[in-house]
């Protein structure tokens, strides 16, 4: 899961204003986000600069929010998530913070935005199968006073993109 100073999902209005970045941060951005394990000594060679300034800017990154944590890339299927959906839901007006409260307690929940559109939320979610996925819409997402209606979209076949610029 995502780690820093902020949590995910904060509204901007509740963080400094960022500092610009420059074409070094945007190149260790780019090689971190293509292998976050990669030694700061590597990512100093790859973007010429010396390590004690790499560790400076990856710091300033974290620190600044940037950055907000490390994490791995899934093959889901293979982690025994047989099944994932995007779900969307509509939901009472001004009830985001709470349902998004209760909404990153779901097991199996990934990755949640709040849109514009015909729906409010748009959630990603992964289950060990149909019927853990029927559960977890039927019995636990809709069971929220403040949802309103919910739409599931199965995934049948997914793609991690590369990491292109940041």
């Amino acid at each position: 899961m995502a780690s820093g100073p902020e949590p995910v999902g904060e509204p901007a209005g509740h963080r400094s204003p960022a500092r610009p970045l420059d074409s070094i941060d945007r190149d260790i951005l780019r090689l971190l986000r293509a292998d976050g394990r990669a030694s700061i000594r590597s990512v100093a060679e790859r973007v010429h600069v010396s390590r004690a300034n790499a560790y400076a800017r990856i710091n300033r990154l974290i620190d600044d929010g940037v950055i907000r944590g490390f994490s791995a890339r899934i093959d889901q299927e293979r982690a025994g998530h047989g099944a994932s959906a995007y779900i969307t839901l509509k939901i009472v007006q001004d009830s985001w913070r709470s349902v998004r409260e209760k909404l990153q307690e779901l097991p199996g929940a990934a990755h949640m935005a709040l849109v514009s559109g015909d729906f409010d939320v748009l959630l990603l979610v992964h289950t060990s199968d149909n019927r853990a996925l029927r559960d977890l819409v039927l019995t636990r997402i809709q069971s929220m006073p403040e949802v309103l209606s919910t739409r599931t979209l199965l995934v049948f076949e997914e793609t991690d993109l590369e990491p292109g610029p940041p």
